[in-house]
């Protein structure tokens, strides 16, 4: 797969059209009943969806499920909770495949009760993946969860050009993400929630994406699908006081400017 690249991101010539897409920058395409179905819906809705992956193992199987497609981008990821009880060959794996694809994700830490007991063996990992040559040149989507402080050190450290995805922790620290250059993406539970609104309040526009973390987001009785990001932007574009094509230009313009840090030649 090293030489059959996953297809980029909106590139830097998108920048110069009045009309651009949608973006989810972060959906768990393969945890659908239906991840083909679901992609259907996005490109007809004009998004562009970053399918993040749990494991390495599930990355191969979801490439070679889905090849290249348009509007669809694979990104090989390794999940804080699923490191206990991994075997050596995924981290194998991961480094294998490191080089078919720009992006990187879901990676990172979680401290929550649920991620407690294997705290260790996830700062171990993180600090494993980050410290891989060919990382610095790929967008990472990265978890967060009780673990902010000792995420964004390391992200920052690293100079990863990283996106804080679904950022619930302290505001205070939402300062220190962007000075280090990091991107946040939002999703529809966000903008519900008291704290996901005074995040999305603390955010610059110029560092804010969108995303589903679909299916485990909901939009009524129902997951939140890729397909769904249009009404995502209006809600925003209303949070930002502005027209939601501005809105929509914006966070295009913000992947694009992400993602052409992120993949350029002097990049170490």
């Amino acid at each position: 797969m090293a030489s059959d690249r996953i297809q980029p991101g909106p590139s830097s010539a998108t920048l110069g059209r009045l009309v651009t897409g949608y973006l989810d920058a972060h959906c768990h395409v393969d945890r659908f009943p239906s991840p083909v179905q679901v992609w259907r819906d996005a490109v007809d809705a004009g998004t562009v969806t970053i399918a993040v992956t749990e494991l390495p193992s599930s990355f191969r199987l979801l490439a070679a499920k889905f090849g290249k497609r348009s509007g669809l981008r694979l990104a090989l990821g390794f999940h804080p909770l699923r490191v206990a009880g991994c075997p050596p060959s995924e981290l194998r794996l991961f480094q294998r495949l490191l080089a078919s694809t720009d992006y990187v994700g879901e990676v990172g830490l979680d401290f929550s009760q649920h991620g407690r007991a294997s705290r260790d063996q996830q700062v171990a990992l993180l600090e494993r993946l980050l410290s891989e040559p060919a990382i610095g040149r790929k967008v990472l989507s990265v978890h967060t969860r009780r673990a902010e402080q000792a995420t964004i050190e390391r992200l920052s450290a690293a100079r990863i050009h990283a996106i804080l995805h679904w950022y619930s922790g302290p505001l205070g620290l939402i300062d220190e993400a962007l000075a280090a250059g990091l991107y946040f993406s939002i999703n529809p539970a966000m903008t519900r929630s008291a704290h996901g609104r005074r995040v999305i309040a603390a955010i610059a526009p110029e560092r804010a994406l969108t995303e589903t973390d679909g299916p485990y987001v909901r939009v009524g009785q129902r997951p939140s699908e890729p397909a769904d990001m249009p009404a995502l932007v209006d809600t925003l574009a209303a949070m930002w006081r502005v027209e939601p094509a501005e809105a929509r230009t914006r966070i295009w313009s913000n992947m694009a400017e992400l993602f052409s840090r992120a993949t350029a030649p002097n990049q170490a």
